[in-house]
């Protein structure tokens, strides 16, 4: 249930007036009436911060808090309530401020201080809270009412002291404003709305009023917010050879009753159609899997737009959309591997394999570092020191070019990190040109070029940022380490033992193929070393991640589980597809994870049955000196997928069945 509340103690809502209403009556009213059509389930009105407090107090779900000074369209109040990006939210507006009013900053978009220097943004008088933080709200709205005389802090107690209360230019400040800064100074984790195409504003005077009434009467909502639909920064390929005609499916889809999750189903069967048509080989078949492979992608950025278009979110759909994404490039690669092995390459699944390995360990890297810089932003000072260093200068230019927007630079900036967009478009450009092999052979030698690229910019970034990500998360569960790592003695510098362990796992690959290749076996002492260094690097689950680059260890491990896998396989002689199966069904499990973590979800019910990389490589490593390696890969690769699929039912189907006291798909 989601409340919200019309704050009535701000100076403005006593003299500005509804028009047709008795003179001195406040608007009050007219936003209680938004917020119900914005989706509220109860609105209130308070008089004054008290009131207010004891709202909140008694609230169990997400509370809308506004000023009465606000004038906007509808669309922007249910925008900040649908808002998927955080639990707490706040409006963010370009105005300029007014007296009273609290400035913001912010960075990845998160407010990171109040009343700063370099402010970005004006607050707009209107935030969602997040249930965990609704002790936080109660609190500051009693203390900034000055009804919290047993405060930690005795000065907080007195209402023109406390943080937040007194404005930038010394005067008194609007109540709303008080709770949105002593918010941001608890170090709540507030993330901003930002209002574009649509109209909101703050306003102090029946002038101010009219005005900002006529600008919301000049904008379509409808039409607004069908732009609205697709993001504000994307890719070059997706930005004009996509964005520019999807809102029109958009708006089809929403008109039919097509759902997001409707949509993004179909853009997985164009994909396995694709997939299949690559494998089939023949001019016309991979002419038509690349028409596929790209209306499939289209229909993967409109299910994005119909969620943000309709206000349709969701975990599972947030969760679906990226296990989807990554399901369909994997499949993808995998008709593109049977497609040039049916043709006469010997190596068409290894090349698969290669970019499968090369596309999820960039993707971990991905995931980390923007946890990273999300954690770096929360803690300004640590970023801004030494500003003259290499990593400071990188970041200066990272952040102009990111500003310039349009130009050549900006756009070259996003198209050379190889984004999705992009790597649809090579393969399918590649794949109906020159065939499945050129496809697969670009995609790893412009993928690896942006691996570098991407990985050397930024462990110089994260070496100026200092900021220890892995403390501020649960270590051993990203890393994926299960019973046996935490039942090793524990030993320090986990990311230089994780590198260790995966230069292990691709040297016994490199020894496996050349034994193969010249049609020897590999030694058994060879796959034992590399399980040694494997376990060592398991023994570093419960240290301490707090080194500056230490955000790479969960990739460094996902490329040592993942060569070892392969190395199994090539030296027990698996067929070349199992081992493709195995490792697809790794980074499902892998990526489950991630999402989960990008999500602030918890771990999935079943993470324990899935034994951590060190039981899995653990498991191989003992069915290839038995001499059934084929057995072991196809054996636990069908066990994990079961634990994935049945965990998936779980987290998403059973469990919220239960909690809402009825069986009910999610949607």
């Amino acid at each position: 249930m989601t409340l919200a509340i019309v704050l009535a103690a701000d100076p403005a809502a006593g003299h500005l007036t509804e028009p047709g209403r008795p003179a001195g009556e406040p608007l009050t009213e007219r936003l209680a009436a938004q917020w119900r059509r914005a989706g509220a389930d109860d609105v209130r009105i308070a008089a004054d911060l008290t009131e207010l407090a004891d709202l909140v107090a008694a609230a169990t779900g997400p509370v809308l808090v506004s000023g009465a000074d606000l004038v906007a369209h509808t669309a922007v109040l249910k925008h900040l309530a649908t808002s998927p990006v955080g639990p707490t939210v706040a409006l963010v507006l370009t105005d300029p401020p007014a007296p009273g009013q609290a400035t913001v900053r912010e960075e990845r978009g998160q407010v990171v201080e109040v009343d700063a220097a370099d402010a970005t943004g004006v607050f707009g008088g209107a935030l969602r809270v997040g249930a965990a933080d609704l002790p936080a709200l109660a609190d500051a709205a009693r203390r900034a009412a000055g009804a919290a005389p047993d405060a930690p802090d005795a000065r907080l107690t007195d209402p023109a002291s406390a943080p937040g209360v007194g404005a930038a230019d010394g005067g008194p400040r609007d109540a709303v404003d008080r709770l949105v800064a002593d918010l941001a100074a608890r170090g709540t984790l507030i993330f901003a709305q930002r209002v574009r195409l649509l109209v909101a504003h703050r306003v102090g005077d029946e002038a101010q009023r009219d005005a900002a009434e006529a600008a919301v009467a000049a904008v379509d909502e409808d039409r607004a917010e069908l732009k609205l639909s697709v993001k504000e920064r994307d890719d070059f390929f997706t930005t004009f050879f996509v964005s520019t005609w999807s809102p029109y499916v958009t708006k089809a889809a929403a008109r039919i009753g097509i759902g997001p999750t409707g949509v993004t189903m179909v853009s997985v069967a164009f994909a396995v159609a694709a997939a299949v048509l690559f494998g089939v080989g023949g001019r016309p078949a991979l002419v038509a899997g690349a028409v596929l492979l790209y209306l499939g992608f289209v229909l993967d950025c409109v299910d994005g737009q119909l969620a943000r278009y309709t206000r349709h979110f969701s975990a599972w759909g947030g969760w679906l959309d990226t296990m989807a994404d990554r399901f369909k490039e994997y499949v993808v690669y995998a008709g593109l591997g049977f497609g040039a092995t049916h043709a006469g390459f010997r190596y068409g699944w290894a090349l698969a394999l290669a970019a499968m390995t090369l596309q999820t360990v960039r993707h971990m890297t991905d995931t980390w570092y923007g946890a990273l810089h999300d954690e770096a932003a929360r803690r300004p000072k640590v970023v801004s020191a030494d500003a003259g260093g290499i990593g400071g200068k990188l970041n200066a230019a990272s952040t102009r070019v990111q500003a310039d927007t349009g130009s050549v630079s900006y756009w070259l900036k996003r198209t050379v990190v190889f984004p999705i967009g992009e790597r649809w478009a090579l393969i399918a450009i590649a794949a109906a040109l020159f065939g499945p092999l050129v496809a697969l052979v670009a995609v790893l030698v412009w993928g690896t070029l942006a691996f570098a690229y991407t990985g050397g910019l930024r462990t110089l970034r994260a070496r100026w940022m200092r900021v220890p990500v892995m403390a501020t998360v649960d270590a051993g569960l990203h890393r994926d380490d299960g019973l046996l790592a935490r039942t090793l003695p524990t030993t320090r510098r986990p990311l230089l033992l994780a590198v260790l362990g995966a230069l292990g796992a691709a040297g016994t690959l490199v020894w496996a193929l050349l034994a193969v290749h010249g049609g020897g076996d590999l030694p058994v002492f060879v796959p034992v070393l590399a399980l040694v260094l494997l376990l060592g690097a398991a023994q570093a689950s419960r240290a301490p991640h707090d080194g500056s680059l230490d955000w790479l260890v969960p990739a460094a491990l996902r490329a040592a589980e993942y060569l070892f896998a392969i190395a199994v396989g090539v030296a027990g002689r698996a067929p070349a597809w199992l081992i493709f199966g195995y490792v697809l069904v790794l980074t499902l499990h892998h990526y489950d994870l991630t999402a989960r973590l990008e999500k602030r979800q918890s771990a999935p019910p079943l993470h324990a049955a899935t034994l951590g990389w060190p039981g899995r490589s653990l498991l191989l490593a003992i069915g290839l000196i038995a001499g059934y390696a084929s057995i072991a890969l196809a054996t636990l690769g069908a066990y994990l997928l079961v634990v994935f699929v049945a965990s998936v039912v779980l987290a998403w189907v059973v469990l919220p069945a239960r909690a809402r006291g009825g069986v009910r798909s999610p949607g």
